[in-house]
């Protein structure tokens, strides 16, 4: 960009899809980056499409168009000169009148302009009410080109999971607009933003009176104007009121509808499982030749409810042989002449389930077949009561990461008389999603649940697995000893900076140099995204030390963080459209990379505003509109870590809000680490951890739903 005195200006913010030509009046601050110098950050930015030839040209010639480069354009502005917009957006077959540009390629053209303006309009549109480009970009890819009037319409759809914005900045833009502070869309919009949003701390429903109460303190309006807006929100099927465990909730109606629907398919299974076998103890013993292991009697036990039921649980902690105990079911399975699948949560998880039971899994998306609606807005999966899974069983592991949305998709997608095993660790944290499905379940005493107990030889000598247990008993692990040839480490730096430099040092000096352990086989966790011990400084200093900028190393700035190729880093939300090719054994294409999902920035490409990353062997291609889904995983937050292994995972045990330095924090961490663990931090906050046992409620019914005497649904 240029000054007015014809000097070179370094401008940066989100400003997507800004191409030569266009004019720019940003609004900002003039701020000095320790690499690249004075630049100015831009807060806002209001954009004027290319006017005049040469403009245009510029515009036409940057590739902004697919299918167009410096000699289309030239031969388009010789034509059409300063209308050529103009044509391009109303009249594409006066394009034909050039050489070399057919009918079809003429139409392909104008849809491709027109994409291209709808957004910007809408860019320029929702930027003069303060609306953030991520959002309008985000806005767009969902609603294409009815997003505008759908936004005049109704305001709040933006504050929606899909969308991403605040209710704040959703209810400032509506009363730009014209709308009272009183009206029954603000109400109503409230009320839904409350459910929504407590959605993400893991509540199913909330009680009514909670609800009332929250949502006229959130947008100052009386109880009465709530209420009211609650029966019509019943009314018109958006949320669902019922008594539940004697207690009036307040539901939205998806929520509800997988609740339900979970709770009478698992009753289903678990009231009509199949007869025993009488030659399984022979099984049993086959199996055990087989696979040259000697079962505890808790494993043969979960092999005997495998055999004999149609649902069951299978819990543990660390080194009590749940893998083992799978193995030997899954191996029941095929003698029983059952087609079993095997799937997880997320993409290392099941990855990891493959390489310990010797089988293909696959996350549970993949297997439903997870996408979007045609309108963009609503997930579905292709795999449902409709077109089931072709499968007499399926093994689920990480069961206490499923949400009730997942597990309700997974249920709707089994055959009538399929057998579902759900294996995890109770102890760990919850899911992210709402609900508190696998506890839940296994509380509701109904389904069959197999825990098993004893620590077997190998995990005994292990100080991280017998570290686990004893924090997660309440016990403190002894902190003082640091034995060489260890696989357990404390190093007490009480101090932020000490500490978060020697989380550094670990990485890129001392566990490389001393115990042969590579960088890109260490995960730095925290169980919070703040302060210095926190992930975005942790990243950030990880990233500088790791993979420093060089000469020869594309970057691409997106806001307030830099991807660099090389980089590591982390998909932070579901998207079912990336496209992706399969690098490995089976090269393939298919779409869809999830929530968790860890990979490595290979190339950035700043002409064409793309930039690839290989998650495992998936090669995914993202715009540089799609940045906001990714950040660095150099250091991540422990409920991030979930259904991970690694090899060996610093721990920084230090600071971070009350409900995250607890005891089920710690001990996922714990649990994530395979070869080595260290902690790094105070000895105070590690024990204040251990003794903050804490359980934050979530509101779910489901529990009440499988007891013995449920309530009427």
């Amino acid at each position: 960009m240029e000054t007015q005195d014809g000097g070179a200006l370094v401008v940066v913010g989100c400003l997507p899809y800004v191409c030569p030509g266009e004019q720019l009046v940003v609004t900002g601050a003039f701020v000095k980056h320790t690499v690249h110098g004075e630049q100015f950050k831009a807060e806002w930015a209001e954009r004027t499409m290319p006017e005049g030839a040469k403009a245009i040209f510029d515009f036409l010639a940057s590739g902004v168009l697919k299918g167009v480069g410096p000699a289309t354009a030239t031969l388009i502005v010789s034509e059409f000169g300063a209308d050529a917009l103009k044509v391009l957006e109303n009249e594409p077959e006066k394009l034909t009148h050039i050489r070399g540009i057919s009918r079809r390629k003429a139409q392909e053209l104008s849809e491709a302009y027109r994409r291209q303006a709808g957004i910007r309009r809408l860019l320029d549109f929702l930027s003069g009410y303060g609306i953030r480009p991520p959002v309008a970009v985000r806005l767009y890819r969902s609603f294409g080109e009815r997003a505008r009037a759908l936004v005049e319409e109704n305001p709040y759809i933006i504050a929606g999971e899909r969308i991403g914005a605040s209710f704040a900045e959703a209810d400032a833009f509506a009363l730009s607009l014209g709308f009272e502070g009183d009206c029954a869309e603000r109400v109503a919009a409230a009320a839904l933003y409350e459910l929504w949003h407590n959605s993400r701390n893991g509540h199913s429903f909330i009680p009514a009176d909670k609800l009332v109460s929250a949502t006229a303190q959130l947008i100052e309006v009386g109880a009465e104007a709530v209420e009211e807006a609650l029966v019509v929100l019943a009314d018109s099927g958006e949320i669902v009121r019922v008594v539940i465990a004697e207690r009036e909730a307040c539901y939205l109606a998806s929520f509800y509808e997988a609740e339900l629907y979970t709770a009478l398919r698992i009753r289903e299974m678990a009231l009509a499982g199949p007869e025993p076998r009488e030659d399984i103890e022979p099984l049993i013993e086959g199996i055990k030749r087989e696979q040259a292991v000697e079962y505890a009697a808790l494993q043969r036990h979960a092999l005997r409810i495998a055999d004999a039921s149609r649902i069951m649980v299978l819990t543990g902690g660390p080194g009590t042989g749940k893998t083992t105990t799978v193995r030997a079911i899954v191996s029941l399975f095929d003698k029983l002449g059952l087609r079993t699948l095997l799937t997880a949560p997320t993409g290392r998880a099941a990855k990891r389930m493959s390489e310990l039971a010797g089988r293909e899994a696959s996350t549970v998306h993949r297997l439903l077949e997870a996408g979007f609606s045609p309108e963009g807005d609503t997930l579905v999966f292709k795999r449902n009561a409709r077109d089931p899974l072709t499968c007499d069983a399926v093994i689920l592991d990480e069961c206490s990461m499923v949400d009730i949305f997942l597990m309700a998709a997974l249920l709707r997608a089994m055959p009538p008389k399929c057998r579902l095993v759900m294996v995890g660790d109770a102890d760990q944290l919850p899911s992210v999603g709402p609900g508190n499905v696998f506890l839940d379940i296994i509380r509701s005493g109904l389904v069959e649940t197999v825990r098993l107990t004893e620590i077997f030889r190998q995990g005994a000598e292990s100080r991280i697995v017998a570290g686990a247990h004893m924090i997660n008993r309440g016990d403190y692990p002894d902190l003082r000893t640091n034995a060489a040839g260890g696989d357990f480490f404390f190093l007490r730096r009480p101090e932020a900076s000490a500490c978060a430099a020697t989380v550094i040092e670990l990485c890129t000096r001392r566990l490389p140099e001393k115990m042969g352990i590579p960088a890109a086989d260490i995960q730095v966790l925290s169980p919070t995204r703040r302060g210095e011990t926190g992930t975005r400084r942790l990243n950030a200093r990880l990233q500088n030390a790791l993979n420093p900028a060089s000469p020869g190393k594309k970057e691409k700035k997106y806001g307030e963080i830099v991807f660099r190729e090389g980089d590591r880093v982390m998909q932070i939300r579901n998207n079912y459209d990336i496209i992706w090719t399969s690098i490995g054994e089976r090269p393939g294409h298919g779409t869809g990379i999830f929530n968790g999902d860890i990979g490595a920035v290979t190339a950035i490409d700043t002409e064409n505003e793309s930039m690839t990353v290989l998650f495992d062997d998936r090669l995914a291609a993202y715009g540089f509109d799609m940045l906001p889904e990714l950040e660095h995983a150099f250091a991540m937050t422990v409920h991030k870590s979930q259904g991970s292994e690694f090899r060996a995972v610093i721990f920084a045990a230090l600071e971070g809000p009350p409900q995250l330095m607890c005891r089920s924090v710690l001990y996922t961490a714990v649990t994530r680490a395979k070869e080595l663990l260290i902690l790094v931090g105070g000895d105070t906050a590690v024990l204040n951890m251990i003794d903050n046992h804490r359980v934050t409620r979530r509101y779910s019914g489901l529990r009440a739903r499988l007891a013995d005497q449920p309530p009427a649904f």
